[in-house]
Formats: structure tokens, sequence, C-alpha cells
């Protein structure tokens, strides 16, 4: 899940999970992101989600500007990974990917062995990713060390992918665009997972990977 890291003269102050389809900062307290400074406008920026990875940036009119690595922008903009944002005296870090823990999934998602993991007919650990392979994260590969990893966005689509003693599986928890797997839909029955399957969540393309150590 994508999400933005503030930071003042290299202090942390504020981390946010892009997960709406807009996300509003500004000075004023009806913005989802409030920055009480005055070199921040009352209504400042809007960050739009689109799909599940995309986020593209707008300056709302603000007075003194939105800078993405130290270039003001003139009109919407894709974020990419590790841009940084300048908004007044704010540093604010984009993430295109983040490992938030999931609601009611503590005893989950905690890390365990691999050594019983792999494919029919080889032997050893191996590790699992996924694979970004469309939009502004394309190249980007997060890891799998969890039991249970939730991908997608609320109210659009969310898969999980849980780690068993025989494999990985996928299976759909809920959303209005059915995910799909090798372009076959996913439902609530748990799918086993293949090296280079390739998941499509409402548009954002990922392939399965699994690798030795």
């Amino acid at each position: 899940m994508p999400q933005l890291i503030a930071s003042v003269q290299g202090v942390e102050v504020k981390r946010v999970y892009l997960q709406n389809n807009q996300t509003t900062l500004g000075r004023k307290p009806h913005n989802d992101i409030v920055f009480a400074n005055m070199l921040v406008s009352g209504e400042h920026c809007v960050f739009e989600l689109e799909g599940i990875a995309d986020v593209f940036i707008k300056d709302l009119a603000s007075t003194n500007g939105t800078y993405i690595n130290g270039q003001m922008i003139r009109s919407r903009q894709l974020l990419r990974d590790n841009d940084i944002i300048t908004i007044g005296n704010f540093k604010v870090q984009f993430l295109a990917a983040s490992k938030r823990e999931q609601p009611g999934t503590e005893n989950k998602t905690m890390a365990m062995p691999l050594d019983a993991i792999g494919l029919a007919g080889t032997s050893g650990a191996l590790l699992a990713s996924l694979e970004m392979l469309s939009g502004a994260s394309a190249g980007l590969e997060v890891p799998l060390v969890k039991a249970v990893t939730t991908f997608g966005q609320p109210g659009v689509v969310v898969v999980s992918i849980s780690h068993r003693r025989d494999g990985y599986y996928v299976a759909c928890m809920h959303g209005q665009t059915p995910p799909t797997l090798n372009d076959q839909p996913i439902g609530p029955q748990a799918i086993a997972l293949d090296h280079h399957d390739v998941l499509d969540l409402a548009g954002t393309r990922m392939t399965f990977l699994l690798k030795r150590k």
C-alpha cells in the first residue's frame, strides 16, 4: 500500500497510508493530512490513488507551491517510488509499497520458516515475492515473508496470499472488480500459485516469483 512519510529537519512527524481515492493535504483541519504551518495553504495539494498502486499529486493553487525532488509541479503529476515532496518546511517521502499490518491479523502475519516450501520436484528453501508489472511501481519487488499478506485497495479489490506448508495460495477477500490469475477469475476459494503466475488487481498487474535463497 502506498504511503507518505513526513519529516521536519530529518525528524519524522507523520506517516500516512494512501487507501482512499483522494487524500487532501493542507493547513485547515478538514483536510485528511493537516500541516499546521503558515507556509502551508489551507488546501495545499491532493493525492489521487488510481488502481492499487498509482498515485498522482496535484497542487491546489497553493501560495508557496508544491515541489517534487526540488522542482515545482505545474500540473497533475505521477509519483514514483522514493520521490521527495516539499511542502513549506515539510519533506514528504513517497513510498510505492509498504508492509502495513492488517487489522485482526496480528497472529497470522509473523514470519515463519520457508524451508518446507518449494516447487514440485525441487528441494531447498525458496523465497517468494511479487514483482509489479504496470504503473509507476513497475519493476518494484515486494517480498512475501508473512503467513498472510494482503494486497489491494479497500472498496476496489483486496486479495490475500497465504503461506502454507505446501506452497503459496491466493484468494479474493472482497472487491467490486474481480481479480484474475493468468486471466482467470479469482474467487474466495484459495488457488495455488506457481512461479511466474500473473495477478491482475483492478488493472494493476504483478507476477508471482519464487527464488532460491
